[in-house]
């Protein structure tokens, strides 16, 4: 199925479905993050609910506000949630639209990515797919004009996920979002131990120890921090929090953690 614009799918659901309040919400969150970090090439965020975890995306978007004029393509990497495939999945619209307008994909390099064996047009898996979406306004809000570049991962390899990211490095015009949460489901004090423990690998950008239930975007992460080791990137954590310090219970807790790479 070809698609000219993709629609938003949670719009209403994980964030304001309407342009004002969606517009103060991000904004707010933004000034409330107080960020002092440098400008990132690449950024790692969390895509629940805002009310769950956007305090904690907005700590890794905010660092991107002294950049909002040179940062002009954006590569948005998260994983599958509702449909399986192997590989990762690019989107044959021209555009996606948020609440807040559109915007438009990067038509050429969604090319180039479809000559690597691992990369298919497969627009089921955008279709209902969260995890991109939510990035989106954050995107809207710290830059002022830029293209996208939309991956969903599947049953991809690292190795797969650092080819894409490589294919499109770029330089301080491009960023790189991956899109993920941390633990999902433990009570509050097991949360805390195993996100924590994830972040530590993270931050020595050693993906081999990242557990299969670290991480719902595991695979993104895990590619990206093999590309960034080959480019002498470094991590930063941001933020590192769960629900159950924003706006749930202590007792089945998904965690979110906010990173940068320079």
């Amino acid at each position: 199925m070809n698609v000219t614009v993709r629609q938003p799918a949670v719009a209403g659901l994980f964030y304001p479905a309407d342009a004002k309040p969606l517009h103060h919400l991000v904004r707010s969150l933004l000034e409330g993050s107080h960020s002092k970090e440098q400008v990132p090439k690449a950024l790692i965020a969390p895509h629940a609910g805002y009310i769950y975890s956007g305090a904690i995306a907005a700590s890794a978007y905010a660092s991107l506000l002294p950049a909002r004029q040179r940062i002009k393509r954006v590569i948005l990497l998260g994983p599958a949630h509702h449909v399986g495939f192997p590989g990762l999945a690019v989107s044959s619209a021209a555009a996606f639209l948020t609440p807040l307008g559109e915007i438009p994909v990067d038509g050429e390099a969604v090319k180039k990515l479809l000559e690597l064996p691992s990369v298919r047009e497969l627009d089921e898996a955008h279709a209902e797919e969260h995890s991109l979406e939510v990035q989106l306004p954050f995107l809207q809000e710290t830059l002022e004009s830029f293209s996208l570049v939309p991956v969903v991962v599947g049953s991809a390899t690292p190795d797969e996920v650092r080819q894409v990211l490589d294919l499109l490095w770029g330089g301080e015009e491009t960023l790189i979002v991956i899109s993920s949460d941390l633990s999902h489901f433990h009570d509050y004090a097991t949360a805390r131990r195993l996100d924590e423990s994830t972040t530590k690998s993270i931050e020595a950008m050693r993906p081999q120890d990242l557990d299969y239930d670290a991480a719902c975007g595991r695979l993104p992460i895990a590619g990206l921090l093999l590309a960034a080791r080959e480019h002498g990137l470094s991590v930063h954590t941001v933020d590192l929090r769960n629900s159950g310090d924003t706006a749930g219970s202590k007792d089945r807790v998904v965690g979110y953690g906010a990173y940068v790479l320079h």
